[in-house]
């Protein structure tokens, strides 16, 4: 009898042992998060880029033109990288020669302006939410640069001053919007002035 009670004892203390732990198991809720797909271009392994731009541009005192260029670009990294531009447009008349009805200003090769230059370019990257899923690379850039403006018969020495913002389509093309201001001096108009050249323009770029 004492046997089977001290077998009944350690039976029910064996249970009452197991249930605090096994109560304790079944409350925890393992949590199951859902997964979400991040499509995201990259910026492709190679650091070069070649592109073509369009838009308009304020030839002080020569009213608005077209202005077409093209650009190719080193990307030291991710934060700095060096171009080359060269970009072309035909100047309008000014507000006197409209007015006069007179003789043109300039000759129609005079017109032509021209401008290259060498600039270095500062990256903030970034990224644009499209949708929850669809994720794009994007970067707003800053860029200075000195070249030479042929314009008016004649060749100024030109810095430029420039802010963009560019998303990254796929690892290797990319789209852009720029602001540019080239600022040379030039004594077309009375006497010699800083003139101030204010660029908008859209870009397409690639990266090999």
């Amino acid at each position: 009898m004492a046997i089977r009670f001290r077998s009944l004892f350690l039976i029910s203390l064996v249970v009452l042992c197991a249930c605090p732990a096994l109560a304790q198991e079944s409350s925890v809720i393992e949590p199951q998060p859902e997964r979400r797909e991040i499509n995201e271009a990259n910026i492709d392994t190679e650091n070069f880029e070649f592109g073509l731009v369009a838009g308009v541009i304020s030839i002080e005192d020569f009213s608005t033109s077209a202005i077409v260029g093209a650009r190719f670009a080193f990307h030291i990294n991710e934060d700095f990288f060096v171009e080359a531009a060269y970009e072309q447009a035909t100047a309008g008349q000014t507000s006197f020669e409209l007015l006069s009805g007179g003789a043109p200003l300039l000759t129609e090769d005079e017109r032509n302006y021209r401008y290259y230059n060498l600039g270095l370019g500062y990256n903030l990257n970034g990224e644009t939410f499209v949708t929850d899923s669809l994720v794009i690379n994007s970067a707003a850039y800053f860029i200075i640069g000195a070249g030479s403006t042929e314009f008016g018969g004649d060749e100024r020495f030109t810095v430029s001053l420039g802010a963009g913002y560019r998303v990254l389509l796929t690892d290797y093309f990319s789209l852009r919007v720029e602001l540019k201001d080239h600022l040379f001096n030039s004594e077309l108009i009375g006497d010699e002035k800083t003139t101030h050249n204010i660029q908008y323009g859209l870009g397409a770029t690639f990266f090999f």
